[in-house]
């Protein structure tokens, strides 16, 4: 909440309520000045007066006494100083300025609503003007009409002044607010990769920063930069929350990578996740669940990395590790892939290149059919002899047989260990 002060700093020195360049007579002056004096023994009324307003007209349940007790502490402080402004009274030093700035700045860390900061603004100019209006309407208390229009030039001249000052500071402290916020979620998201979930006490403040439910599931988003220059995950935060799943961005080294609630997506199903990325990724992604929740979080983080590492480069898609296990295996050993490698189908590569080409298409659609030159001439559009031919210069080659199971498990895992320029 806001506090009701439609106070004016006056000149710049704030020893008087009057705009420079008035030009009004000394008389004139001290009947404006003698007219807001007069309300200082109101202050603490009209200033309860508006608190009173605030709260029964902004609030909806109970602020709290702390704040309560906040609010009618500055709502007197702004009156008070206020008064002592126009009436030429203010000391050295004593800044309506510098109480606006604060007020800002305190009610954006309280997180009020910066509208019920300007509408209370507005409520106490109105307030004090009318009980200005009050006082010297009275019988024997009547001042010069001019006195009362100059005094109303004065209040009225400042609140957009007033708006403006706590407008600037009430922004630049929810600025520095929310750098502070994103600077703790990327430190918690980094330490949650770096494998601190682990830890209850991190864990705990993990799931309060996030905002996670205890025992909420998760999943970690992996998609490598590849040069991209707008990134390759664009709205993904926002297309997730119109589908009311919670996720957290963040950049680490060329990575962008996010942690997401899966409750809302199937839990440790990744299919609808996956869909709702899909139109927002213009690279490579890959995704992996968390079933450990936060503990797991790092491991979830590796997979889902060598889950799209595992897609081309240069090509765009969304893969769940589970429909990539054989290609994350095989990266997690690079010595014994090259092992791989060298013991199926490197003989096939060292063909020349148009050879090597059609014994790997051949390799794949007999993999893919179970061994079956049937099924793969038919594949290949291609004579079966022709299929029958080509295997067995492939078993040839390699040492192994495509009729063995093993053998054929070994040749498949080699072909899809085989360096992208052989595919």
């Amino acid at each position: 909440m806001g506090d009701g002060m439609g106070l004016t700093t006056g000149r710049s020195t704030e020893t008087s309520g009057f705009p420079e360049g008035e030009g009004l007579d000394e008389d004139l002056r001290h009947a404006v000045e003698s007219a807001w004096a007069s309300l200082l023994p109101s202050a603490d009324a009209i200033a309860d007066d508006i608190t009173l307003t605030l709260l029964a007209k902004d609030w909806h349940g109970d602020p709290g006494a702390e704040l309560r007790a906040d609010i009618r502490s500055s709502v007197r402080a702004h009156i008070h100083r206020g008064i002592r402004t126009m009436a030429g009274l203010a000391r050295t030093g004593e800044s309506t300025v510098y109480l606006w700035r604060e007020t800002g700045r305190r009610r954006a860390r309280q997180g009020v609503r910066m509208e019920h900061v300007l509408n209370a603004y507005s409520l106490g100019s109105r307030v004090l003007w009318e009980a200005l209006l009050e006082r010297h309407g009275r019988p024997g208390e009547q001042v010069d009409d001019r006195v009362l229009v100059l005094a109303g030039r004065q209040i009225w001249a400042a609140l957009d002044v007033q708006n403006a000052t706590l407008v600037e500071s009430y922004r630049r402290e929810e600025a520095r607010l929310h750098n502070r916020d994103l600077q703790r979620r990327q430190r918690l998201l980094d330490g949650l990769v770096e494998g601190r979930g682990a830890d209850p006490v991190f864990a705990t403040e993990a799931r309060e920063v996030l905002g996670l439910g205890a025992g909420e599931p998760v999943a970690c988003v992996v998609a490598p930069f590849d040069g991209l220059p707008d990134g390759p995950v664009r709205g993904a935060e926002d297309r997730l929350e119109r589908l009311g799943v919670t996720s957290c961005w963040h950049v680490r080294g060329d990575i962008c990578f996010a942690l997401v609630a899966t409750g809302g997506t199937g839990g440790t199903d990744l299919t609808p996740l996956v869909r709702a990325l899909e139109p927002v990724v213009v690279g490579r992604a890959g995704v992996a669940a968390s079933p450990d929740g936060l503990a797991g979080f790092a491991t979830a983080y590796r997979l889902a990395a060598q889950a799209a590492d595992s897609v081309p480069r240069g090509t765009t898609g969304v893969v769940p590790v589970t429909d990539r296990l054989p290609e994350v295996l095989l990266r997690a050993c690079p010595e014994a892939t090259a092992v791989l490698v060298e013991q199926t189908v490197s003989p096939l590569l060292a063909q020349p290149p148009h050879q090597a080409a059609v014994l790997l298409d051949t390799l794949r659609a007999l993999l893919a059919h179970d061994g079956s030159p049937t099924h793969a001439a038919k594949q290949l559009f291609c004579h079966r002899n022709t299929v029958i031919y080509r295997m067995r210069q492939i078993e040839q080659l390699t040492g192994r047989s495509l009729r063995d199971p093993r053998d054929r498990l070994l040749l498949a895992l080699g072909e899809m260990a085989a360096p992208p320029s052989a595919a």
